[in-house]
């Protein structure tokens, strides 16, 4: 493994910071992590991507609190300056507003939604997802994450202090502090039990047994506020059917849905409709080729009713005036 000292402090743009990985009961070496950082530009810009750093190579037993302690207490940045960490793959909870289902830039949207996608929107939302049944969650090896501190200063003290360990060659120990804190991982978890039955509770291997069967008062309130957010959205689309039924389209069609119509829509509207689709197809006539041909044939055969109609016409006016003779 190369030393820290052999290691440029950037590459690519993003700043190289050094972890120190402690040594476990089942591999006691120390190793050394890298974590690449840079300020973060997602493709579509966001509020809070100003002040806010994107890390890549995160360790796979990342938490929130591994974060925050890293750039607060072991860089040196002053505790409560970061906001939030957002984790790669992680479902991030969702504030409903309350016109969020009457949007009508919602009905542009394609028509082949699958109704599993408006459930999956429903469990995103805080307080509805059932309870974890594992008290700690592992990340994907090479995860990337992003840091978002409360303000830029914040963003841009933690950013230079990471070029200053580099140059003053410091090694924070990942986890160094949170002993207690976090729940532990692998082995360590089956001697984390102690000879309470309040630490028997809480602690190793039977938490995640007693997260499986959560406690009743937990899983109702989750039921209940799915079922409450359920039932507003269905009042909410509810409300965005009657409104169509009223409404017609560009092409001067109401949309037919499930339900009657609250009354009939206005005939001075989808007259307008129609007019204007009328319009937006002049000029279209002899786009294609086949109607040339179409036009031609059309053409021809009136020449050719015209010319039997003629024909028609000169025997009946021999007939009614007889056979010329000349003298």
């Amino acid at each position: 493994m190369a030393s820290s000292n052999t290691v440029p402090p950037e590459i690519s743009g993003y700043r190289i910071l050094p972890i120190s990985l402690p040594p476990l009961p089942s591999y006691p070496i120390s190793a050394t992590h890298y974590l690449y950082l840079r300020p973060h530009e997602p493709k579509l810009p966001t509020s809070t991507a100003t002040r806010s750093l994107f890390l890549v190579n995160v360790p796979f037993d990342s938490t929130e609190l591994h974060l925050k302690h890293l750039f607060s207490i072991q860089i040196g940045l002053p505790q409560g300056r970061i906001e939030e960490v957002q984790f790669a793959g992680s479902k991030r909870k969702i504030e409903r507003t309350e016109d969020a289902a009457d949007d009508p830039r919602k009905e542009k949207q394609g028509k082949k939604r699958k109704r599993g996608r408006e459930v999956g929107d429903i469990e995103e939302l805080g307080g509805t997802a059932l309870p974890a049944t594992w008290d700690r969650e592992l990340r994907k090896e090479g995860l990337t994450a992003v840091v978002v501190f409360v303000d830029r200063p914040s963003m841009d003290v933690a950013y230079k202090a990471v070029g200053r360990i580099r140059k003053t060659g410091e090694t924070p120990v990942w986890g160094e502090g949170l002993e207690g804190k976090v729940p532990a991982l692998g082995s360590a978890r089956r001697f984390l039990i102690a000879a309470s039955d309040t630490a028997v509770d809480r602690l190793g291997y039977l938490n995640h047994h007693r997260l499986q069967y959560p406690d009743r008062d937990q899983l109702l309130q989750s039921v209940n506020t799915y079922m409450t957010e359920f039932a507003a959205r269905e009042a909410a689309q509810a409300r965005l059917q009657a409104r169509r039924r009223q409404v017609a389209d560009e092409e001067g069609f109401v949309t037919v849905t499930k339900g009657g119509r609250n009354g009939p829509a206005r005939q001075e509207a989808a007259q307008e409709a129609a007019l204007k689709q009328k319009d937006k197809q002049k000029g279209l006539e002899d786009f294609y080729r086949f109607q040339h041909r179409e036009k031609r044939k059309a053409k021809a055969a009136e020449l050719v009713r015209k010319f039997e109609e003629d024909k028609e016409k000169v025997k009946k006016m021999k007939e009614r005036r007889g056979t010329f003779k000349p003298e």
